[in-house]
């Protein structure tokens, strides 16, 4: 399994389709709202569906075999 970890930085949240595009996991958000509809991707190990769901930092988001840890930017 692939780790990423992604840093929030001055900001509060991350909504789940951006951070999809952010990591590079896909291309655009809209590609991200995509893969989310799908099924496919899960927030602390839960089946989230919601494209645009808040990503805060401490959570885990998987989609495949990949694994993105949220934490807290310095800023």
């Amino acid at each position: 399994m692939e780790h990423i970890e992604f840093e929030l930085e001055n900001h509060a949240f991350v909504e789940l389709n951006q951070l999809l595009k952010l990591v590079g996991l896909c291309d655009s958000g809209g590609a991200g709202k995509m893969i989310v509809a799908s099924g496919a991707v899960y927030v602390d190990g839960q089946q989230e569906l919601r494209k645009t769901c808040k990503i805060h930092a401490g959570q885990i988001v998987q989609l495949d075999d990949v694994e993105i840890r949220v934490v807290a930017g310095g800023g």
